[in-house]
């Protein structure tokens, strides 16, 4: 089957999407930061069970095709991700569906979940945090200077951004991110973990060299019945 690409107005916005597959079960991709459907989910787009799923890629606010507007990160960046991309999938008339979030993506897709237990089917985070230390602030400024990227990383975001976009909007991230370890448990969505009810299956890199695997051994201790 074809992938389309479309835009579609949520809540002020146009957002991008692209979607494939006729199954019965739906299934909305998050995006990393910076990232968009295509740069980040292009082999599911492709390879995944086209008869089984209906498979929808999105670009947040501010990312990929979904500009304007640009990227800003207000304090509740996160539950405005969530919110668009809840809305998005109900603007596409889709009762009930699952997520399948990676880093920035697998917090939005936690907060969807616990925010709006009716609507998630199953969920499926990797490579994400509930909350920010001091240790990861120090990592994340290691990232906070694109020209230090590795060529292969930088490649695709260059080429769909510019450099200017791209450099401005990775500075503003590690900004808007790093302000949650200011509060004293550095607490992004640590206090809703626990209203997750879908089938929950957390997956971690060994070598993630941007999210300690403590973030993902909490995540799987508070949300109930995880994997």
């Amino acid at each position: 089957t074809s992938v389309t690409s479309a835009k579609i107005q949520v809540n002020g916005v146009h957002l991008h999407y692209q979607q494939t597959g006729e199954g019965s079960h739906a299934v909305l991709l998050l995006p990393g930061m910076l990232g968009s459907g295509q740069t980040d989910f292009g082999p599911q787009l492709k390879t995944m069970n086209k008869e089984l799923f209906t498979i929808v890629a999105w670009d947040p606010r501010g990312y990929g095709q979904s500009i304007p507007p640009p990227r800003d990160f207000p304090p509740d960046f996160f539950e405005r991700d969530a919110k668009d991309a809840v809305d998005l999938m109900q603007a596409l008339k889709f009762k009930k569906f699952s997520l399948l979030g990676w880093s920035d993506g697998g917090i939005t897709a936690l907060i969807a979940a616990a925010k709006y237990p009716t609507l998630i089917h199953k969920l499926v985070v990797w490579g994400a945090n509930a909350s920010v230390t001091q240790e990861d602030v120090r990592i994340y400024n290691g990232i906070r200077d694109v020209s230090k990227w590795s060529e292969k990383v930088k490649k695709p975001l260059e080429e769909m951004y510019g450099h200017k976009y791209f450099a401005k909007t990775c500075e503003a991230w590690v900004d808007g991110i790093s302000r949650f370890a200011e509060k004293s448990d550095g607490n992004i969505c640590q206090q809703l973990l626990p209203d997750i009810k879908c089938p929950t299956f957390i997956i971690h890199g060994e070598k993630d060299p941007l999210v300690p695997q403590a973030h993902a051994e909490y995540i799987h201790k508070h949300i109930k019945g995880s994997r």
